[in-house]
């Protein structure tokens, strides 16, 4: 059963303060976001014009689609605090459907994808009775789990095959941002302490810079406006083969986005119906349509900014607008928007490191909920979470399925839920789900 406790009125926020708020949640999320531009645009061998053109509107379109999410209408918009960006599991199937097939193609496969989540979002939201806190907060800790190892991969510099990565120099700066972090958390008082991550951020990058590891070519480089433009790499194409493999990873990122919404939902005291599930997968399946229309990529919820949303204590939906706006103003304004690329991998990793953490902890916290004097939904937790974090650490123990199963049982947050969901059912059945629609206070 969901939580049954009623909403509680957010407090107000002035716009000044929601605009500080949305620029710490813009730089949480901004390099997981860019990370996928570079890698797809290098790996298909993209001029570096086409690679401005490439992050500057995928960054608008993350602004674009957290919009669709965020005033929750008829039509779409589940109407919580999130924040839309790349879904990242869509790297390595993007980059194959280009090099075999086309730029076109690889862009028609993701229109068609956006096109079956919007068709099949009211039959998936029918599958709320599959997520009691048992099955979401095995979920919500498996993501917060899973996320941290990236978060130590960016502390020790981002890349594993650098000569540098793991130096004092990245640890010390990395760790430094997380004290900072803990010491504003603790000690600070007021708004100030919401604002803690975008500090730490602030101050790690300037400490940073002192070491040599800041650098303003980016900003220097970039131009200063551009538009987005309808199939600038040229017109979509559609082929099966490449479609189903997107069809398959925009259902994992379904997958994922419910125990994401589950988590605000449980954060915010709102409790989700059917209804609500299925505007918030419409507004991603439109999201990712309107990905392929502007030669960019499938758009999903982004789990960093859940910790966010509980470490700053800021629950309601005003400053993911300010977020959302900012997005949409650095994809039209590449000079002003590569600002944000100059803060240091291990600086960023820092601040992931308390935001993954919290994240898992808000999962930890549903599963009190449950009744653990029952075996049963011991070894349910137990096992998902095993498997969970498993093929997160040894992603090649399945490297003899096929492609498409590897994409499948390859993600840990899906073998998680997948492995929560069924045991579930197997141990305790399908239970019942109360419906009633709680909504949210428009007053954010």
């Amino acid at each position: 059963m969901q939580s049954t406790k009623s909403p509680v009125t957010p407090l107000p926020v002035s716009n000044i303060k929601a605009a500080v708020l949305g620029l710490q949640h813009l730089l949480a999320m901004y390099s997981g976001s860019v990370l996928v531009p570079l890698l797809i645009g290098g790996a298909l061998h993209f001029s570096a014009l086409q690679m401005t053109y490439l992050v500057s509107i995928d960054i608008f379109m993350c602004g674009l689609a957290t919009f669709f999410q965020l005033r929750s209408n008829r039509f779409m918009g589940i109407g919580l605090p999130v924040v839309l960006g790349c879904a990242v599991q869509a790297v390595e199937p993007l980059k194959m459907i280009g090099a075999r097939y086309s730029i076109g193609a690889m862009y028609g496969s993701i229109i068609a994808a956006g096109i079956f989540v919007v068709l099949i979002a009211g039959w998936f939201s029918k599958i709320k009775a599959l997520f009691p806190p048992l099955v979401t907060g095995t979920l919500i800790t498996v993501i917060g789990l899973t996320l941290i190892p990236v978060a130590f991969q960016n502390l020790g510099g981002g890349d594993t095959k650098a000569a540098s990565f793991g130096s004092l120099t990245n640890i010390g700066v990395g760790f430094l941002t997380v004290v900072i972090i803990l010491a504003i958390s603790f000690w600070g008082r007021g708004f100030f302490r919401s604002i803690a991550v975008l500090v730490g951020l602030v101050v790690g990058t300037f400490v940073a810079s002192g070491f040599g590891m800041v650098s303003l070519k980016p900003v220097i480089e970039a131009s200063w406006f551009h538009f987005p433009q309808f199939f600038y790499f040229g017109v979509p194409k559609f082929e099966w083969s490449s479609i189903v493999t997107m069809i398959l990873i925009s259902m994992v990122s379904m997958v994922e986005s419910t125990g994401v919404y589950f988590a605000l939902g449980d954060i915010t005291k709102r409790k989700l119906t059917s209804d609500d599930l299925k505007r918030g997968y419409r507004a991603e399946g439109l999201a990712i349509i309107f990905g392929g229309l502007f030669n960019t990529f499938p758009y999903t919820t982004f789990s960093q900014n859940v910790g966010l949303v509980q470490l700053s204590g800021i629950k309601t939906r005003k400053p993911i607008y300010f977020a959302a706006g900012f997005l949409v103003l650095l994809g039209l304004l590449p000079k002003v928007g590569a600002m944000a690329t100059i803060i240091p991998a291990p600086v960023l990793g820092g601040a992931m490191l308390v935001m993954f953490g919290m994240v898992a902890v808000q999962g930890i916290r549903m599963l009190q909920n449950v009744n653990f004097q029952s075996d049963k939904n011991l070894l349910v937790v137990a096992v998902a979470i095993g498997l969970g974090l498993g093929v997160t650490v040894q992603p090649g123990i399945y490297q003899f399925l096929p492609k498409t199963a590897q994409l499948l049982f390859g993600n840990g947050i899906v073998m998680a839920s997948l492995s929560a969901v069924l045991l579930n059912l197997i141990f305790n059945g399908l239970g019942t789900v109360d419906e009633e629609d709680t909504g949210l206070n428009e007053a954010d």
